[in-house]
């Protein structure tokens, strides 16, 4: 990479997410629409090659995360027999992917739609559409609508927790505003306005843009926030 290239990565990085994913885009990476990133100085994207890098549509890549399209394995080869032999390999990304913190995919690797590649996970194979891996090396462990479905009981459960250590901890009574990622639980789609003070309309429209979608077809597992409470012994 030339050195104004150096100096424009470094700036992007500093000015934040959107930028770098411009810059990376200028480099010759494709990028798809609604990407997201972590803290542009935490990230790696390999350069050396962007015209090998395909990333899709709402892709989520957390702090620490790496992507290679070559490594440098021919050191040891120059040492030993004298020949200098290239390392490299296309890495594609479908639409939909989420990678938990600390996760890299190595070279010559195409990753599937919908997927979730769990935290610090070395993605070094192919892993299908429609799944769930984690591990060093990744493997996949379960399907995206088993995993949807697990989540779905789980989550309950988690918040009843939340709600129950809230009391403990703080002293007080838990409040709507406390529950921004748990308001589905109480909150219908036709029911947005009744809790002002959760920021659901930037929760939906940020992650993936299903806002609307989000409105139309959900029904809350509880009738509403006291129900919920209720529920959770409180």
């Amino acid at each position: 990479m030339k050195l104004i290239d150096k100096i424009r990565r470094k700036w992007a990085q500093y000015r934040g997410g959107e930028y770098y994913l411009d810059f990376l885009r200028k480099q010759g990476v494709t990028i798809g629409k609604n990407c997201t990133i972590g803290p542009p100085k935490t990230i790696e994207i390999d350069l050396t090659r962007p015209c090998l890098v395909e990333i899709g549509d709402n892709v989520r890549m957390l702090k620490g995360f790496t992507l290679l399209t070559h490594d440098f394995v021919t050191a040891a080869f120059i040492t030993r027999y004298g020949e200098f032999l290239s390392s490299s390999g296309k890495v594609k990304i479908g639409n939909n992917v989420y990678f938990g913190r600390n996760c890299t995919v190595l070279k010559g690797v195409t990753i599937g739609d919908n997927v979730i590649v769990g935290y610090g996970s070395i993605v070094t194979k192919d892993i299908p559409s429609n799944s769930v891996c984690v591990g060093s090396p990744a493997r996949v462990i379960c399907s995206m609508d088993e995993y949807f479905e697990k989540r779905k009981v789980e989550c309950v459960e988690e918040a009843k927790e939340y709600a129950r250590e809230i009391v403990k901890k703080s002293g007080r009574y838990p409040v709507p505003a406390d529950f921004r990622e748990e308001f589905g639980l109480f909150c219908s789609g036709d029911e947005i306005d009744k809790y002002p003070d959760i920021p659901i309309r930037y929760q939906l429209s940020r992650n993936g843009g299903c806002y609307d979608r989000w409105v139309k077809q959900h029904e809350s597992l509880f009738r509403d926030f006291d129900e919920f409470l209720k529920s959770a012994g409180l």
